[in-house]
């Protein structure tokens, strides 16, 4: 029984989520796009002894289809922000802060707070970054270096906010080697809403790597759940 259900998590739910993906597509509520620009702050260099876990299960509650269209931004509050993001596939699992420092902390991920973006339900660009650590958004860094990071197409990215919502995402396109003075074109000029993750592909100013995801819904979630204790710590 363990195998099957083994089986099931790891093969069965990632192809219905393929498969959803692609109904959204033919639905029109995913566009794609072909190049992308973005960056904050410069961050270290990945380690290149880690891997990525290849096992690729959501591990995630879908929200029913008759839930409809993405919310109207008209109803985000507006001190709204991101609190936590998970990406189950890649075992991503980390609180959300503001930077208050120019160089990225340790051990949670930042948003990029700037009037030409916004938080998640707000109808704008949602900018989330991390360092290509482990424990961190490595995974993301070494899934994009096998196929162009063609495995994270379709993936589920989890966005929780402080006042206890959840908004679900699915990944669209994965930018490799973006300059790091053009990170932030397409987010900024961006028509409506999507997810921006950013990490690095080397130290300092070096190109950075990027995922692009669509909004697909939002619930109500715990109060604990959605708002984690973050523990920042000064990167080495």
């Amino acid at each position: 029984m363990a195998s099957l259900a083994n089986w099931i998590r790891t093969r069965i739910i990632p192809a219905i989520l393929t498969a959803l993906g692609i109904t959204f597509l033919a639905a029109g509520l995913l566009s794609f796009t072909t190049s992308v620009d973005a960056v904050p702050a410069e961050t270290p260099s990945a380690s290149q002894d880690a891997t990525v876990d290849e096992t690729f299960a959501p591990l995630i509650t879908l929200p029913p289809l008759s839930s409809g269209a993405p919310p109207s931004p008209s109803a985000a509050p507006a001190d709204r922000v991101a609190t936590r993001v998970r990406i189950a596939a890649l075992k991503i699992d980390l609180p959300v802060i503001k930077p208050v420092n120019a160089y990225p902390a340790c051990n949670v991920a930042m948003y990029y707070a700037d009037e030409r973006l916004g938080q998640p339900g707000q109808g704008k660009s949602v900018y989330l970054f991390a360092h290509a650590r482990p424990g961190m958004f490595l995974p993301i860094l070494n899934a994009s270096k096998v196929s162009n990071g063609k495995k994270m197409i379709g993936m589920i990215v989890e966005v929780w906010t402080n006042d206890d919502q959840r908004f679900l995402y699915v990944v669209t396109n994965v930018f490799r080697h973006v300059p790091f003075d053009e990170v932030f074109t397409k987010p900024f000029n961006a028509k409506g809403e999507a997810l921006w993750l950013q990490t690095s592909e080397g130290r300092g100013p070096q190109p950075k790597l990027q995922l692009r995801a669509e909004l697909l819904s939002q619930e109500g979630a715990p109060h604990k759940e959605a708002n984690p204790t973050p523990k920042p710590v000064k990167c080495d």
